[in-house]
């Protein structure tokens, strides 16, 4: 595989062009209800988890080269549910995801200390930062 060397990039049929580093490292679409199965990503993804109820990891192909990558998640489902929260989930000693995996919960936040995890349809995940 060639490697092209860029600043900008602009995709055909764009009218910008955009800085190479807004380009998301890695983005994931997954299921997870059932048997969790990834609908779609960049490539990016080697794998998904599933850690237990609402509680999931994406493991990146291509590692990042520090914890301090830039995530966002967010999560919907078929059957209307009051109250879900999306949220990262601290993982290993930094109290981040590691360079190698994010880890994603959902739960249905009852109250101020009842939070009960929650397996939903759709979970979508987008990281953006320097890969090692």
């Amino acid at each position: 595989m060639s490697t092209i060397i860029v600043t900008n990039i602009k995709a055909t049929g764009e009218t910008a062009s955009r800085a190479v580093s807004g380009v998301a490292a890695a983005w994931v679409n997954f299921n997870g209800t059932g048997t969790v199965a990834v609908r779609d990503s960049n490539g990016n993804i080697s794998s998904i988890s599933d850690n237990g109820t609402g509680d999931y990891t994406s493991n990146f192909t291509s590692g990042f080269s520090a914890v301090d990558y830039a995530g966002t998640t967010s999560s919907s489902w078929d059957t209307v549910t009051s109250g879900v929260i999306n949220f990262n989930r601290a993982v290993g000693s930094s109290g981040y995801s590691t360079t190698s995996l994010f880890r994603m919960q959902n739960v249905v936040v009852d109250s101020t200390t009842n939070r009960t995890g929650l397996d939903v349809d759709y979970l979508y995940a987008v990281f953006h930062g320097d890969l090692a």
